[in-house]
């Protein structure tokens, strides 16, 4: 086989070639805009007829995926690829993957729990473990994604949320805030409670019911530990925590209530 002939074969299959590459190439483009547009759209209609806004973006990324797997098969298709007998083998494939995977489909199969129980909905704050702290940005089909309070994301699979203790900070709409401060033994508790009220009436997110009141905890080592629990709306539960730290703090300074550090009393016995 000489040059010429191996050239004249290699135009041959460019020219045969190209324009199906070509149009695969701007089917493949096209298509995945067309499929981003539509859930776009799929999207605001869920949530415009009233779906629970966790349930919509869980089908949503489920349609997505459908979608994405039949535009692959439609660009195969394009190149003379018998797609009915690729649908077959693919779906044995999926058969022999789903076992090695076992662990996806549960996760799937968690995250469908968790669109049916729903512990907890879009926009919730919530404790996952006792750890995963933040507020519940989406729920796919895979995993369960928390906004942190310093911007992170975290992403947590189903399998464990539903395998864990979860507690939905946010899910009755008020939330109590736990605040324990510690006086020293030689200040009153009186006029500590009184400061501590005080502080809590001049912050703009505390609810006036249910009152917050002041009690003493514990008798430390080193400290009276007085305990309250403000009541606010959800969203504000770390507006609460971190205005009545602060300020409570500076009351305390300002009034003479000092907080005490751990301290040790040491018996120092001479045996001469």
């Amino acid at each position: 086989m000489d040059i010429t002939e191996i050239t004249n074969k290699a135009t041959n299959m460019a020219i045969e070639y190209a324009p199906k590459v070509l149009m695969a190439v701007i089917t493949l483009i096209v298509g995945l805009w067309i499929i981003k547009k539509l859930m776009k759209v799929l999207d605001k209609s869920l949530v415009k007829n009233g779906m629970d806004l966790s349930l919509s973006k869980f089908l949503s990324s489920l349609i997505s995926a459908g979608l994405k797997v039949m535009l692959l098969l439609s660009v195969a298709g394009m190149f003379g690829v018998n797609t009915t007998s690729f649908i077959a083998i693919l779906g044995g494939l999926m058969v022999g993957v789903g076992m090695a995977l076992n662990g996806s489909l549960g996760q799937i199969a968690s995250g469908v729990m968790l669109m049916i129980f729903k512990p907890f909905k879009v926009g919730d704050l919530v404790d996952i473990g006792g750890g995963n702290v933040g507020v519940v940005n989406a729920i796919s089909a895979f995993n369960t994604e928390l906004g942190t309070l310093d911007n992170k994301k975290i992403f947590v699979s189903n399998s464990n949320v539903t395998g864990n203790t979860i507690t939905n900070i946010s899910g009755q709409g008020t939330v109590g805030v736990e605040l324990t401060f510690g006086i020293g033994y030689n200040d009153n508790i009186d006029k500590a409670r009184k400061i501590i009220l005080e502080v809590g009436k001049d912050c703009p997110y505390i609810l006036n019911e249910p009152a917050q009141g002041v009690v003493v905890a514990n008798l430390g080592d080193s400290s009276v530990d007085l305990a309250t629990r403000p009541f606010c709306k959800s969203e504000h539960y770390w507006d609460v925590m971190f205005y009545m730290q602060e300020h409570v703090k500076k009351a305390f300074d300002a009034q003479g209530v000092g907080i005490p550090y751990p301290t040790m009393d040491l018996n120092v016995v001479n045996q001469n």
